[in-house]
Order: structure tokens, then sequence, then C-alpha cells
């Protein structure tokens, strides 16, 4: 399994880049990391769109494209790694996970998704966020391994 998790922003020296460190060096499938530099411009729309269209260009060919919104579904960890199950069970070899800038993507990037996942209802730096789907996704492979790293 290839995964490509896509950023708006860039993950410098900082207790983030520690986190998502901590779980890359942890994860046995193949994995990338692809950011953008936000485009920072007074109409928000435009900027969305832009960003968007952007981050939709490095999605890889026949991925199965999960976006991070606040509006999405909540997922159990169980959860997610049942529709991650799903996905190689039909082949699937490539998942992708977008995580726009501070203003969200643009609502043609949301239409494309395979699956709009939300982590929780609260607001989450950004930055951040790359740490806490990569701990996921890295769960998502100990459960599917049966590996007891996961209590439920």
């Amino acid at each position: 399994m290839k995964i490509t998790i896509l950023a708006v922003g860039k993950l410098r020296h900082s207790i983030f880049n520690q986190l998502y460190e901590l779980y890359a060096k942890r994860l046995k499938w193949e994995l990338r990391l692809r950011e953008i530099e936000p485009h920072n411009i007074q109409n928000i729309r435009e900027q969305r769109r832009y960003e968007s269209a952007k981050l939709l260009a490095l999605i890889p060919d026949g991925a199965q494209i999960i976006i991070l919104d606040e509006n999405g579904k909540t997922l159990s960890s169980l959860g997610l790694a049942s529709w991650v199950d799903r996905k190689i069970q039909n082949g699937t070899k490539d998942i992708c996970v977008l995580i726009g800038g501070a203003n969200g993507l643009d609502l043609d990037v949301l239409s494309k998704s395979h699956l709009i996942l939300a982590l929780g209802r609260l607001t989450w730096p950004h930055l951040m966020v790359r740490g806490m789907i990569l701990e996921q996704i890295y769960r998502v492979q100990q459960i599917l391994s049966g590996h007891p790293y996961h209590k439920d």
C-alpha cells in the first residue's frame, strides 16, 4: 500500500514535525508527503481554488482520495480500517489524503473524493493534523495486520 499525504503549508522543524516523523518511521506502507505553499490572497474563494488545483495535480493516478474536512464523516479507527480493508480487497494500491489550508478546500475537490473524513468536530491546527492522520493510518495498518496496538 502507498500512502500519499498532500497538504497546504510546510512542516518545519517543530513539535508537529516530530509527531509526524514518529509515525512515519513506524509505518511499513510506502509513505509520501507532498506540500504546497499557501497562496495568500485577499479573495478566500480564489485562494481555495488555487490551492485545491495545486493539490489535485499531485494526486497519484488511480488513488483513492480521502479529504479531511470538519463536515466529513466521523469514523472510529475500526471503521477507517474497515474502509481501507475494502479498498485493498478491491485492488487499491494507493490512498491519498488531502489536507487543505486555513480556509479549506474548493467544493470541486470535495466532489472528487472517495471519503470525506472529519477528525471530530473540533478544529485542529493544520500542521498538527499531519501527525494525527498519520497515527490513524499507522493504527489502521496495525489493525489490519492483527497487531495489538489498537485496544478496543
